[in-house]
């Protein structure tokens, strides 16, 4: 296939990844972007194939085989409460296969000074985003501790570790050749840096990392793409990069914070929460269906731990029997909840939830002080009335929904253990509170056999 020939398919590849894109931003046509990026990600890859430079067949036939299976496994077996996971273990693929693709572009003849920085760029933000996102995967399935780790001098340390690739970047444009030692220190270095770049972050903070880290294997992806004078991935990359920003972005406003005091900060390392005393009020789910049977108006508020219960399709259930019964239902979804973008989402549309009743927090808090029942499934800190209140709680500042507002609060926990982030939460001694403890997906079929009864 002549040049001109495949740059005219990539040009088609980026239409329908830009026009995919834009149909991600809507639940209703989300699926249709899906399948449009798809399809111009299988036409990226069949004329990139086309290209009379690609010298063997065969290992690139073996390793999209070996990719096959295991995306079909993992895409069979994965369960939704294993999603968060699954994101950081794609970020970290993208990033080491920039990394590859960048040292192997350092076999190519006559590069110019411009296309050794592409490599030098790919190799390094490739090599953070995966080193990073491994640690983000063993935070986020708690293989290690969830929550932050920071020592003395951490910053003069990072500081040093930066400077040193720096160093190691430069020395290395000055002559680069696949044998340099530099080269070995700058991937050693860049490996290191996103560990160091990602412990410090935990808690609540681990959204904004998933988003980040998906912007990383994007700028990656696009230094490659100048590395190996490839169109598609250059826009592919570009798009993936921007989008990660505008997301990460829109995390640190969901949360009131910056992104620098996310990345250096270290979620509750300073800060701690004023103790929470008090009494509890617990429920069954006898008095629950009496209390809801009588409601006008019902919001559910989804947290992680609707997922780790799988919950969502017996919540749907229910909502539809309250509805039947004339109550107003609503999703309340707040930005951050559950451990990444769009999780709650995700987990509502695979039970077939109604987009229309799928609430955003700016828009339900201005009016939950006229629901009757609030209930909180596994959600607690995007709901936690300390960060409004407690100027000592790492969460403080950060937007809730106010549940507390609601005329009576349901809350459905394990215990009264605290959330991800390790603050306790007032709520659960509110005097408009009641607790019914259990899993939470029992403890909603039960509401629902009463319904039924």
């Amino acid at each position: 296939m002549s040049a001109v020939m495949i740059n005219l398919w990539y040009v088609v590849a980026a239409a329908l990844f830009i026009f995919g894109l834009k149909q991600l931003g809507s639940p209703a046509t989300a699926v249709r972007g899906n399948v449009l990026s798809s399809l111009a990600m299988v036409i990226a890859i069949a004329v990139t194939l086309l290209n009379k430079e690609i010298l063997t067949f065969e290992l690139i036939l073996v390793a999209a085989l070996i990719g096959a299976v295991i995306g079909a496994i993992a895409a069979q077996k994965v369960e939704m409460t294993s999603m968060p996971e699954m994101v950081a273990l794609f970020n970290g693929s993208g990033g080491i296969a920039s990394l590859m693709v960048g040292w192997a572009a350092l076999y190519n003849m006559g590069n110019t000074t411009f296309t050794d920085v592409t490599i030098l760029l790919s190799i390094v933000i490739g090599g953070m985003t995966f080193s990073g996102s491994i640690l983000a995967w063993g935070k986020l399935s708690e293989v290690m501790t969830s929550a932050a780790v920071v020592f003395g001098a951490q910053r003069i340390v990072n500081a040093g570790i930066l400077v040193g690739l720096v160093v190691c970047s430069v020395l290395f444009c000055l002559n680069p050749s696949v044998d340099s030692p530099y080269l070995y220190a700058v991937i050693a270095l860049s490996l290191l840096f996103g560990v160091m770049a990602v412990l410090p972050i935990g808690g609540a903070d681990m959204p904004v990392v998933i988003s980040l880290l998906n912007s990383y294997s994007g700028l990656a992806a696009c230094a490659a793409g100048f590395a190996i004078n490839n169109n598609i991935l250059i826009v592919a990359g570009s798009m993936v990069g921007a989008a990660g920003i505008i997301l990460t972005n829109i995390m640190c406003k969901a949360m009131n914070r910056s992104l620098g005091h996310v990345l250096f900060s270290g979620f509750g390392a300073v800060k701690q929460a004023t103790k929470v005393e008090g009494e509890v009020k617990p429920i069954v789910a006898e008095d629950a269906f009496l209390i809801l049977e009588a409601a006008q108006s019902v919001s559910f508020v989804p947290g992680y731990g609707m997922a780790v219960a799988q919950a969502q399709h017996v919540v749907r259930e229910l909502g539809e029997l309250l509805e039947k019964n004339g109550a107003e239902v609503t999703y309340a979804i707040h930005p951050v909840a559950g451990r990444m973008p769009g999780h709650m989402n995700v987990l509502l549309a695979e039970a077939n939830v109604p987009y229309d009743q799928l609430v955003e927090m700016e828009d339900i808090n201005p009016r939950i002080d006229n629901v009757d029942v609030a209930v909180v499934i596994g959600a607690n800190d995007v709901v936690n009335p300390s960060a409004r209140n407690d100027e000592n709680s790492p969460i403080y500042g950060m937007p809730i929904i106010n549940v507390d507002q609601a005329r009576t609060v349901f809350v459905l926990k394990r215990s009264m253990g605290s959330g991800f982030s390790g603050v306790d939460n007032p709520l659960f001694f509110g005097d408009n509170t009641r607790m019914l403890f259990g899993d939470a997906k029992q403890s909603i079929a039960a509401v629902v056999a009463e319904f039924k009864g």
